[in-house]
C-alpha cells in the first residue's frame, strides 16, 4: 500500500515512478494500491491522516509505503502514535521538498522528519539524495538507492517526422514548466543560436505552474523563435520514446533534480545530455564524456553546448555512444521492481509478517 497525494495519475516524476511498479508488480508476485491524501493547501491535509491511516490498516497490506510527497501530512500523527504495520519511507525529494519557499521548507521538513522516525527503512531515487540524507545525519543502514529505471516504455510509437526541420540539429527537452526546470533560461539561451542550427522541441505538462508557464509562452512566442521552437505539450511513454528516438541530443538546464529520470532515458536512448552542472545530473553523466554539463545559471554556456553540438555531428555521436554505454549499466522498470518489492519483502519479514 502506496500512501499519496492527490491524483495518481498526475505526469510527474515520483508519481509516473509509482505507477510503473504498480504496473509491474504481478511480475514480482505482489500488488501495490494507492491511498492518497486529499490535495489541499499546505498542511491542511494534516487533518485527514486519522482517515488515511484507518484506510491503510483496513487494506490488510503487508507493508505502507509513504510516499515523500505527503509525509509531512502522517508527521504529526507519527509523532504520537505507532504506525498499525511496517512502514517504508519512498522519497524522491529530500525533507522539506525541493518547490517551496524556505517558511514552508522549514516547516515540512520537520514534519517530514516525524513521519520518517517511524519508518522501518528509507528507499530513495538516487544517489545524490541518499549522500544527502547521510550528510544531514541519517544512519546510512536505514537508506537503500532505488532509482528509476532507464527504459522509458516497451515500444515507441510513431515516429515523429522530421524534427530538425532543415536544421542541423533537433535538441529535445522533456521536463514540465516548472520554475526549477528551467525551460525560461533553456529559450533564452537557445534564442541566441544562428537560426538554421537547430529546432527545439519541448515536451511536458505546460500548465504546471501557471504564472510560470506564461512568461515561457510569452517567450516563445517572440518573432527570434517562431517556426524554431516546438511545444508538444505532455505526451504518453511511447511518444515520448519515439522522440528521444528521433532527436540528436537532449537538454534540461534543472536546477534541483533529485533524480532526472530523463536524462537517463535520453542516455539510454543514444542521446548526449546537456545540462547545469546541479542535482543528480552529475551522477548519471561526465562532462565532454556522456555530455556537455554546464555552471548553472551561466547561459552563454548553455548556448554554447548546445551551438557545439548543433554543429558537430561527429561529437554528438562520440558523447551519444558513451551515454548509452552507461546508461546501459543501469538497472531497468523490471531490475527496480525486483529492488523495491525486495525491499518491502525484507521488511515484512522482519515484522513476522506473509510475503507481500
Amino acid at each position: 500500500m502506496l500512501i499519496t497525494l492527490g491524483d495518481p495519475g498526475r505526469l510527474t516524476g515520483g508519481y509516473l515512478y509509482h505507477r510503473r511498479l504498480a504496473e509491474l508488480a504481478p511480475r514480482q508476485q505482489a500488488a501495490l494500491e494507492f491511498i492518497s491524501f486529499p490535495d489541499r493547501p499546505f498542511p491542511l491535509a494534516i487533518v485527514d491522516a486519522p482517515d488515511v491511516m484507518d484506510r491503510v490498516l483496513r487494506s490488510g497490506a503487508d507493508v505502507a509505503v509513504l510516499d515523500s510527497i505527503a509525509a509531512a501530512f502522517c508527521g504529526p500523527w507519527c509523532a504520537v502514535r505507532r504506525p498499525p504495520l511496517p512502514m517504508v519511507g519512498m522519497l524522491h525529494q529530500p525533507p522539506g521538498g525541493i518547490d517551496h519557499g524556505p517558511v514552508r521548507t522549514g516547516l515540512q521538513a520537520r514534519l517530514d522528519r516525524l513521519a520518517y522516525r517511524r519508518t522501518e527503512r528509507l528507499l530513495v531515487a538516487s544517489e545524490s539524495l541518499a549522500e544527502e540524507l547521510a550528510q544531514k545525519g541519517e544512519p546510512i543502514e536505514r537508506i537503500r538507492v532505488v532509482p528509476p529505471g532507464r527504459d522509458v516504455a516497451e515500444s515507441a510509437g510513431p515516429a515523429p517526422g522530421d524534427v530538425r526541420q532543415g536544421r542541423r540539429a533537433a535538441l529535445l527537452c522533456v521536463g514540465n514548466w516548472l520554475e526549477r526546470k528551467g525551460i525560461v533560461e533553456l529559450v533564452q539561451a537557445f534564442a541566441t543560436l544562428e537560426q538554421d542550427a537547430a529546432t527545439l522541441h519541448l515536451v511536458g505538462d505546460t500548465l504546471a505552474e501557471t504564472p510560470y508557464a506564461q512568461r515561457v509562452r510569452a517567450r516563445v512566442a517572440q518573432p527570434d523563435l517562431q517556426r524554431r521552437v516546438v511545444v508538444h505539450g505532455p505526451l504518453s511513454r511511447p511518444q515520448v520514446a519515439a522522440m528521444y528516438a528521433a532527436a540528436d541530443a537532449f537538454v534540461l538546464p534543472s536546477l534541483k533534480e533529485p533524480y532526472g529520470t530523463v536524462y537517463g532515458e535520453a542516455m539510454a536512448c543514444g542521446l548526449p545530455v546537456i545540462g547545469w552542472r546541479a542535482g543528480n545530473l552529475p551522477y548519471l553523466a561526465e562532462h565532454d564524456r556522456e555530455g556537455l554539463l554546464v555552471e548553472p545559471g551561466d547561459l552563454a554556456g548553455l548556448a554554447a553546448a548546445m551551438r557545439r553540438l548543433a554543429d558537430d555531428s561527429a561529437l554528438r555521436t562520440r558523447l551519444g555512444a558513451a551515454a548509452r554505454q552507461r546508461a546501459l549499466s543501469r538497472p531497468t522498470w523490471e531490475d527496480v521492481a525486483g529492488l523495491f518489492f525486495g525491499q518491502l519483502r525484507e521488511v515484512a519479514a522482519a515484522h513476522h509478517r506473509s510475503p507481500v
